[in-house]
């Protein structure tokens, strides 16, 4: 499960929901900002999405990339990751955090999907859940990124964002994907993770948010804007 830290102390505080007219707003911002917002991870095809969204657990994606780009031009497929074996993983991704479990859940999800999908990454979230080391936020990157469903994937950047500015306040992942699907247009849901989360990693950062160039500065309720 994904552990969020709080922004302010405690959720007591977070800001109120926003009303559509000014969530439409933000949300025209942002792709006026940047129309086709794109994920960070390094992907070749649907399986390589699940390894790197896997592998990004408690790391950078710039970490992960960095890792898989020579991983997966040895390893592009379930069997071919089976063929490399786990100890052939982990010479490529001991840089990154927990990499040996990661590196188990990768060989059980590939032989899962070599024996029970013929090597093939199925598109609803539950089988997708059903992989070891997928939970919903990677099955919900992977439905978004690879085959466009308007799927949410909560991380700390929008739970952070969703909070602190009243897009989809709620205290916990689950509470705020439901805020995103219930009140953002549905015209901006396919890439409105994206946009909270490269808004978050950019923008409005935990430490230091750079409210004074924030395009949507006199929309947000944040209300320890800094100066």
């Amino acid at each position: 499960m994904l552990r969020i830290a709080p922004v302010r102390g405690i959720w007591a505080d977070m800001a109120k929901q926003l009303d559509y007219h000014t969530i439409r707003e933000i949300f025209l911002r942002f792709q006026a900002a940047d129309p086709e917002p794109k994920g960070e991870l390094d992907h070749v095809n649907a399986y390589t999405l699940v390894v790197a969204v896997a592998l990004s657990a408690q790391a950078t994606d710039a970490g992960v990339n960095r890792a898989t780009r020579d991983l997966f031009k040895v390893a592009d497929t379930p069997q071919k990751m089976l063929d490399l074996g786990e100890e052939g993983l982990i010479e490529h991704i001991k840089t990154i955090g927990l990499y040996r479990n990661k590196a188990k859940n990768v060989i059980k999800l590939s032989k899962i999907l070599v024996e029970d999908y013929d090597g093939i990454v199925p598109n609803s979230r539950a089988a997708l859940q059903s992989l070891p080391g997928v939970g919903r936020k990677t099955a919900n990157v992977v439905l978004n990124m690879w085959w466009h469903y308007p799927a949410q994937a909560v991380d700390t950047h929008i739970f952070r964002v969703g909070n602190r500015t009243g897009i989809c306040p709620g205290k916990n992942v689950d509470a705020v994907e439901r805020a995103i699907e219930d009140n953002i247009p549905v015209d901006f849901q396919q890439h409105a993770h994206h946009w909270l989360i490269l808004h978050g990693r950019y923008h409005c950062k935990a430490r230091k948010p750079m409210c004074p160039t924030c395009i949507i500065r006199d929309l947000c309720q944040f209300e320890d804007k800094t100066q």
